[in-house]
């Protein structure tokens, strides 16, 4: 019979021996360095959200309609939830109706309403001032650091100090009505309260905007504007296709970070305007303080797990389809990777005959080509010639 196994030392063996690597033991060290980081938190935000979740399904202290006494917890689902999405309050008889005028649930979707307002408007705001700012501390002049400092003054002020500043501002005899001459009802008028409230966010974290770009801006070598001035661009063809393109993982960071804590104002328009939940400029996070100091701690916390999927969707949305690098990790565009002349087509040099770009100030190449090679063969002449006379 015919041994049909592979030799050692076959191809066969050699093939299978290749097909089949050896596991190498997996390297745990990366788990020790950063596991405990990962459990703290796991801890600090994890037990948070989970509890907070938990709390939303249960129950708060009510009034049992078979009974006629007061209850407390209990299984509730999604009762919390449909409380304030849809309205629905529940009865003394257990009944599901809509709820009152008055009722706290009437000022969710207001108070969604303002919040976006104020998010859109200051986001906004804050990026083209935040923008300008960084790019005029970007650059070279005498008083620079002193500049910088002094930008930063309003960001490092607390929140309740700044809105009790613009509150003496815009009071009926502050000084915007009495420098401007106005007459203008800041803090009780439905608009103007809102534009005041936008007016002092903007002043104070504008500043933030401005030191987030302006580190984005210090990742910009100088030599591409150099290459670009030699080029002939003009500062406004620098600006929209050098900077713009270069500092957009930074700016579109910058924008995610501003607009998570717009979407959690609360201090500044309840010091500044008033705390009442109806009131114009009332936000999302003071239907759950207003909430949580009635007691009703379960259904606060619905509330604030509405909240964070709100945050989350915005998040997610601007990581993923905007351009926010956050993890610092994201590869450069390949616009960004390509030449200067690339970004600016309408600077590009003259086309050779040939079809291909000239280089600026070199003569032509089949003349130098020509050139050298009748400078060699000259050359050669004369040593042939000398090699004959010896």
């Amino acid at each position: 019979m015919t041994d049909t196994s592979p030799h050692p030392g076959s191809a066969a063996t050699d093939s299978s021996a290749r097909a089949w690597p050896p596991k190498k033991k997996r390297d745990l060290r990366a788990l020790w360095l950063v596991g405990p980081s990962l459990a703290l938190l796991a801890v600090v935000i994890g037990y948070p959200v989970v509890r907070a979740l938990y709390l939303s399904f249960q129950a708060d202290r009510h009034l049992d309609p078979d009974t006629g006494m007061f209850v407390d917890g209990g299984f509730a689902g999604l009762d919390h939830y449909l409380y304030w999405l849809t309205n629905r309050c529940m009865s003394a008889t257990g009944e599901a109706t809509t709820c009152a005028p008055g009722n706290l649930a009437t000022d969710f979707w207001p108070a969604v309403g303002v919040t976006m307002f104020f998010v859109v408007i200051t986001v906004a705001l804050e990026t083209v001032l935040g923008l300008w700012m960084a790019i005029t501390m970007s650059k070279s002049f005498w008083g620079r650091s002193l500049l910088r400092a002094a930008v930063l003054i309003p960001w490092a002020i607390p929140t309740a100090v700044t809105a009790k500043l613009w509150q003496f501002i815009f009071a009926p005899n502050g000084i915007i009505n009495s420098t401007l001459g106005l007459d203008i009802a800041w803090t009780t008028d439905p608009w103007a309260a809102r534009f005041a409230v936008i007016i002092a966010d903007v002043w104070k974290t504008a500043p933030f905007m401005a030191l987030l770009i302006l580190a984005g801006l210090q990742m910009v070598p100088g030599g591409v504007y150099e290459a670009a001035r030699v080029d002939g661009a003009s500062k406004w063809q620098q600006f929209t296709r050098i900077t713009l393109p270069l500092i957009k993982p930074a700016l579109m960071v910058a924008i995610l970070f501003r607009t998570l804590d717009a979407l959690r104002m609360y201090d500044l328009p309840v010091i500044m305007i008033s705390e009442s939940t109806n009131s114009p400029t009332a936000v999302i996070s003071q239907l759950v303080i207003t909430d949580t100091r009635s007691g009703n701690f379960n259904s606060a916390s619905a509330v604030s797990t509405l909240i964070f999927l709100m945050v989350f969707v915005i998040a997610f949305i601007m990581v993923k389809y905007l351009g926010a690098d956050v993890a610092g990790n994201q590869n450069m565009p390949k616009a960004q990777r390509s030449s200067l002349r690339d970004r600016l087509p309408s600077l590009r040099s003259p086309k050779h005959p040939s079809g291909q770009d000239a280089p600026p100030d070199v003569p032509d190449a089949p003349a130098a080509t020509g050139a050298s090679t009748g400078a060699s063969g000259s050359n050669g002449a004369i040593g042939e010639t000398e090699r004959d006379r010896r």
